[in-house]
């Protein structure tokens, strides 16, 4: 017997060398670039009524990328400089 999923479970995966976030909820997929606040959602409803590929579509025609955030080195930006 399987496990309900109850909560959502959050695991960390590597695609082409970059760190991703993927989370998996009773609501749906959603998986996003570690550092990264927005990714791509998508619904157990639009996954199985065949709406996963036309809403992957979409998000990608309107530029939603995945990136995972650049990460700066120790000095950079405005706290690290001194006038």
């Amino acid at each position: 017997m399987a496990t309900r999923l109850e909560k959502p479970l959050r695991r960390e995966i590597s695609v082409n060398g970059k760190p991703f976030i993927v989370t998996v909820s009773p609501d749906g997929l959603k998986l996003v670039g570690k550092g990264r606040r927005k990714g791509l959602e998508l619904s157990w409803e639009d996954l199985v009524g065949g709406d996963a590929a036309l809403a992957t579509a979409l998000r990608a025609s309107l530029g939603a990328t995945l990136e995972p955030a650049k990460r700066r080195s120790a000095g950079a930006g405005r706290r690290g400089r001194r006038r």
